[in-house]
This record gives C-alpha cells, structure tokens and sequence, in this order.
C-alpha cells in the first residue's frame, strides 16, 4: 500500500487534537492518509479502551481514512524494545508513507516523547535491507520515509513551520468532539484532567491562532522536523 501520510499516536485523538486541521486539508485534496495509534488510551483518567476505540473509529470516518490501526501496546508502559520496534517496522513498509507523522518529541505525558523517539528510529530502520520483517507470512521490502514530522502537542515548541488550516478550523473541532470521553462534560463524575476542564477548547484555537499569526493567516498547525530539509521551488513557500 502507498499512504501519503502515515500518523502514528502514543494514544488516539493525539494526532487530531494537534494535527487534525493538516490532514483534514490533506484529506480534502485526496491524499491518502493512515493512522497507526499506539495504545487504546486505556489508562487515561476518563472513558476506557473500548471507547476510545469506538471514538477512534468515529474520528477515522471523519477524516476519511484509509486505514487506522491500533497496536495494543501497553498505555504508559510500551518501551523502545526490539518488539516495539519491529512492530512499527512493519506498519511503515506495509504503508510505505511519502510523509510520517510522530508525536511531540518533548512533553507534559511522558508516552508522547517515548513514541515520538520510537517512531524516529523505526523509520531508520525500516530503510535497513539485513532487517527483516514479515506481513502475511511474506517477507517485506526495506523502505524508509522521506521525512518525519513532530506534531506539536501540549508543552510549547517552536515550530520549524506550519501548515494554514483556517478552512478546516470548525471541522478540526468537531473532529476532536469525536472523543467525547476526554472533554469538559458538566454531567460528569470522572476526575478533570488538563483536556477536560472547560476552556481547553480555547487553548486549542488560541495555540492555532498564534502558530497562524507569523505567518499571515489566521489558524495553523505547528510540526518540528529533526534535519534540515529543502524545496525545489522558492515560489511554493508561500
């Protein structure tokens, strides 16, 4: 299969609460988009495995996905082992993505910078011919991804560029609705949590609106890249 954009998660509604603006953009232009999710988020403070994965799956027919997978690793525990490796290992040379999005490489939950670590490696070591890995029964063929962005969560980072998602700002948020069971509601018993309480949605807009801001439109997502990476035309920068 080849994917245009390949998101992993530590957990899902990762990628859509912070990249969800770019693929829905993507996704309005026919690119073909996956997300593999680490976890089920099972050891979250609100809902529970299976309804995450049940918001998940709501989210996926939102964005139109190709495919969306979930690992099962274990939510705050997976580790950087061979194991892990391999498994990613596999999804990437299934995928075979142009682009591959990982999680923020430093921040607040300790699972996203682990994943984001992870997945770095992993797309180095899927390019590596003497690493064999299997689908099916059938032996894959080495591939490695031309880049790999860090989508920009929680804490502050400095982006090293943004994508303008302001005619897909108001879906972006009814995307992120989809995981009901992690935001403010004033019926609930559950404990709040640093999404849960009643102006995260204002966080959300107001990180958008400053990642827009410098470079003249109005809502943007934010992505650090680790190398430097080049264009062939000046003209397509803005």
């Amino acid at each position: 299969m080849n994917i245009d954009i390949l998101a992993f998660a530590a957990h899902p509604d990762d990628v859509e609460i912070s990249a969800g603006g770019t693929l829905l953009r993507y996704a309005s232009e026919g690119k073909k988009i996956a997300i593999v999710d680490f976890t089920q988020g099972e050891r979250g403070t609100r809902g529970n495995g299976a309804m995450r994965i049940e918001e998940s799956n709501a989210a996926a027919l939102k964005l139109k996905l190709h495919a969306r997978v979930n690992l099962g690793f274990p939510d705050c525990y997976f580790e950087e082992t061979e194991a892990t490796l391999q498994r990613i290992i596999e999804e990437i040379r299934y995928f075979q993505p142009k682009i591959v999005m990982a999680n923020s490489i430093m921040d607040r939950h300790p699972d996203h910078a682990r994943a984001a670590k992870i997945v770095e490696r992993a797309c180095f070591l899927a390019g590596l011919p003497k690493i064999e890995s299997h689908r099916n029964g059938v032996i894959q063929t080495a591939y490695r991804p031309k880049i790999t962005l860090h989508y920009i969560q929680d804490y502050h980072i400095k982006p090293d560029f943004v994508v303008d998602i302001t005619p897909f700002v108001e879906d972006k948020i009814d995307l992120i609705q989809s995981y009901a069971s992690q935001f403010y509601d004033p019926n609930s018993n559950e404990p709040e949590t640093p999404i849960s309480n009643a102006h995260f949605f204002n966080f959300i807009r107001g990180r958008m609106m400053e990642f827009g801001r410098p470079s003249g439109v109005t809502y943007a997502e934010g992505f650090t890249v680790g190398r430097i990476f080049g264009v062939n035309d000046l003209f397509t920068l803005f």
